[in-house]
């Protein structure tokens, strides 16, 4: 057997880095930077109005205040858009709406609310100092500065601050397209009724509900018998158009392993794992497209890929931190593991405000077939090799899904 740690290695390597390409703004959301992007504007570009109200020098309205206000002319308006601003003449207000340019000549904007709202004579009834309500060109950013570093995940800010920047395309870590292979003669779409020997399908709508998570293009083919010239003729037409293919099921040393009969003499190399569950597992490239292969039962399927294709694919697409967060946890009642073996069991971690570390009570057996378990849990309970008996109330690593 092979350790955790060796198989993720041989996993990223074979799924490697994603190319770059640039986007519209607009088709970023999700993705990964992959540059550094630069103001070619400062933010604000011009000094503005923070409110709706009137442009004025504070020297003007300096003795303004209730029950004795300054009365203005208003000499004209400014709204958000205007390029040809006019000067403020001293002695005078200029009406302004919020975002408009400030006028040369103008130092401060009194809010509507202290006003009458007047548009050819205004009476103002506070005084404002310098500066009030007015947002200066370049305090938000410089133009000329970094404002998205390289490994930025991008969200709705990320994407407005580059478009405010004048940016309409971004570098970004190309999502792979994926094809999912799920294997096995004993499989059955739903909901098509089960005959004796028979189970339905599940591995295949775990997998492409993971990947799609993390912003790949999936592609599936389900239920492939266990007959090697079936599963060559349902997937190899697919990789010329696939970044990476998933299998799930025929990896491990019985008979009948059609995914290992298949490609371990074509460039895919196949192991057991030191860990529970999960053991046998596979990768490699076939045809120049890397593959990556995962035991059949449920719950090895999504332990395996969380513990090696989740990560990887991460990795791939740029993203700085690819691991689950982990942390520890007080267990609530004992738990044992083989030794030599690395075990991932299902729990449901919580933790009260003021805790320092939470509790996780487990979820079920070791079992790789008991899936009602893993729906129930929101994090792995991770058990190391040296680990034979986790007592209760002793402190455990858990990874948070």
């Amino acid at each position: 057997m092979i350790s955790v740690e060796e198989h993720r290695s041989r996993v990223r390597d074979v799924v490697g880095t994603r190319p770059v390409a640039h986007r519209a703004l607009a088709d970023c959301a999700g993705l990964v930077l992959a540059e550094d992007i630069g103001a070619g504007v400062s933010l604000p570009p011009f000094d503005n109005s923070a409110m709706d109200g009137y442009a004025v020098s504070s020297a003007d309205v300096a003795m303004a205040k209730a029950g004795s206000p300054v009365v203005l002319p208003v000499e004209g308006d400014i709204p958000a858009g205007l390029t040809d601003v006019p000067a403020l003449r001293q002695g005078t207000a200029l009406r302004i709406m919020t975002g408009a340019p400030v006028p040369e000549g103008a130092d401060s904007v009194v809010m509507v609310e202290h006003t009458d709202g007047g548009e050819r004579r205004v009476t103002i009834s506070a005084a404002v100092e310098a500066g009030t309500h007015i947002r200066r060109a370049g305090e938000d950013v410089r133009a000329g500065t970094v404002v998205l570093r390289a490994g930025t995940v991008l969200g709705p800010a990320q994407l407005g601050l580059a478009s405010a920047v004048g940016v309409d395309r971004l570098p970004v870590f190309e999502p792979p397209r994926v094809l999912v292979v799920s294997t096995g003669t004993e499989l059955v779409h739903p909901p098509r009724p089960l005959r004796h020997g028979q189970i339905y399908e599940s591995n295949s709508v775990m997998l492409v509900a993971a990947l799609r998570s993390l912003g790949c293009h999936v592609e599936t083919i389900r239920c492939v018998a266990d007959d090697v010239a079936t599963f060559r003729a349902a997937v190899e037409p697919k990789l010329a158009g696939t970044d990476l293919v998933v299998t799930s099921g025929g990896v491990s040393a019985g008979a009948y392993e059609v995914v290992k009969d298949a490609l371990a003499g074509v460039g895919v190399s196949f192991g057991k794992v030191a860990m529970q569950p999960g053991g046998p597992q596979g990768c490699g490239r076939w045809q120049g497209v890397p593959v990556v292969t995962l035991p059949g039962n449920p719950v090895s399927v999504l332990v395996s890929f969380e513990v090696f294709v989740r990560p990887a694919v991460l990795a791939a697409l740029g993203h700085a931190n690819p691991e689950r967060t982990r942390v520890p946890a007080r267990l609530t009642e004992t738990l044992t593991s083989p030794k030599g073996k690395r075990q991932f069991r299902r729990g449901y971690y919580t933790r009260e405000e003021g805790e320092v570390a939470g509790v996780v009570a487990p979820k079920g057996g070791p079992g790789s077939h008991l899936l009602a378990s893993l729906a129930e849990a929101n994090c792995l309970i991770v058990l190391d090799e040296e680990t034979v008996e986790a007592p209760k109330d002793s402190t455990v690593e858990v990874l948070l899904l």
